[in-house]
């Protein structure tokens, strides 16, 4: 076998240009489908990401009954007790409370309706890094009686600092609420979406809004990994048995979920395709390979060579410069991906506008994850190895005399 790999390696460079264009055939394969996976996944990482961050966390915590009749009426009172134990579970990585409903806001003859949303500041602050986002004004401090307002909104509703929104709502049992909150800050999220939210306030003063006092919809917890969400919501979930409902991202955002999985789908036809044409590219190569030692083939016979013997080295020299390829493929795209993942590349004109309308943020990001790297290294060897059959089973079909001849 040694002997045969030997001669297949001599037989490589034997004619450098052909053996180089093969390689370089797999190689280009290689990357473009790194490409296409990293970015694909990346996007989606993106996506997940800003949902979790700004709204969802990885896990929350709810009474039994607010996620199928999200009102203020199903929310669960604080404890101190309930807060500590979920915070000291192995893997949480911060928790927060929010007091969450829907709400009126006016100025003038202005009015639209969004999220308010009561936050503990320090806490929200841990998990979303929500300061970061405020363009204009402060960030909300203890005890602060203002909101934080998102840009579409106040824009909308032609507000600026200082100013004071009217709130009205329906609170806690049908109490009426109804407040006036002067405007701290505006929010600018890189999600569009985002932009047109809603308001952010003080947990307490949203409380005393909705006459729900020591109450909140929901705990937001996030962990240290994501790949641990699974597991640390069951351990939350036995730790406080049935009384509380425990959801994680997935549960929570089942229409992400759904588009992300339904666009997973036309990236793995676009994919397939892309892969075709590679192993096209790859056989074509072959092909012109065999062609041109057609000759070479029937002389080597001719002399005494076994079909055999001379089909297996053939089939080392396909799986070389496959291996080649796909090595030089991967080292290259290690770099490419990381450089690319450190300066995500921003769409501009009617292709960023097309983002926004669909919510997304108008920058591809790229992913480095391991299985953006194996998977297309093992599917591009995968095609080399099954087009490695045909010289096999060409050189079973040689006919010598046409062989020699040619």
């Amino acid at each position: 076998m040694f002997e045969y790999l030997k001669i297949a390696w001599r037989n490589l460079w034997r004619s450098k240009r052909r053996t180089l264009i093969t390689v370089a055939s797999i190689f280009l394969g290689v990357i473009l489908c790194t490409l296409m996976a990293s970015m694909q996944e990346g996007v989606y990482a993106k996506m997940i990401d800003n949902a979790v961050r700004f709204y969802s966390g990885y896990i929350q915590l709810q009474d039994t009954a607010y996620w199928d009749h999200k009102s203020i009426n199903n929310t669960m009172a604080w404890s101190d007790p309930l807060y500590n134990k979920v915070k000291e579970t192995h893997g949480v990585k911060s928790v927060t409370p929010r007091l969450e409903s829907f709400s009126l806001m006016s100025n003038g003859d202005k009015t639209k309706g969004g999220a308010f949303i009561g936050i503990d500041p320090e806490k929200e602050n841990a998990i979303s890094n929500l300061s970061h986002w405020v363009k204009k004004g402060e960030y909300l401090n203890s005890n602060d009686d203002g909101i934080l307002l998102a840009v579409n909104l106040a824009k909308y509703l032609g507000v600026g600092l200082g100013d004071t929104v009217v709130m009205i709502s329906q609170g806690y049992h049908g109490a009426s609420a109804a407040g006036l909150f002067p405007v701290r800050g505006i929010l600018e999220f890189p999600s569009p979406t985002m932009n047109s939210f809603g308001a952010y306030a003080e947990i307490s003063h949203a409380q005393q809004f909705f006459t729900a006092n020591n109450r909140i919809t929901s705990l937001v917890i996030m962990v240290d990994e994501y790949d641990q969400v699974n597991h640390i919501q069951r351990n939350i979930k036995s730790q406080i048995g049935d009384a509380y409902t425990v959801m994680n991202w997935e549960e929570l955002q089942p229409e992400l979920v759904q588009m992300i999985e339904s666009d997973r789908g036309g990236g793995v036809i676009m994919k397939a395709i892309l892969y075709l044409l590679i192993g096209f590219g790859i056989l074509s190569t072959i092909i012109m390979m065999l062609s041109e030692r057609r000759r070479e083939m029937g002389v080597m016979i001719a002399v005494g060579m076994q079909k055999a013997k001379l089909s297996l080295i053939l089939f080392y020299e396909t799986i070389l410069i496959g291996i080649l390829g796909v090595i030089a493929g991967f080292a290259i795209s290690i770099p490419l991906i990381y450089i690319l993942i450190q300066n995500p590349i921003p769409l501009s004109d009617k292709i960023a506008e097309a983002y926004i309308e669909f919510g997304l943020e108008p920058i591809i990001y790229f992913d480095a994850s391991l299985p953006v790297f194996t998977d297309q290294v093992l599917i591009v060897f995968i095609i080399t190895l099954i087009i490695s059959i045909y010289p096999v089973l060409n050189v079973a079909r040689l006919k010598l005399s046409k062989a020699l001849r040619s």
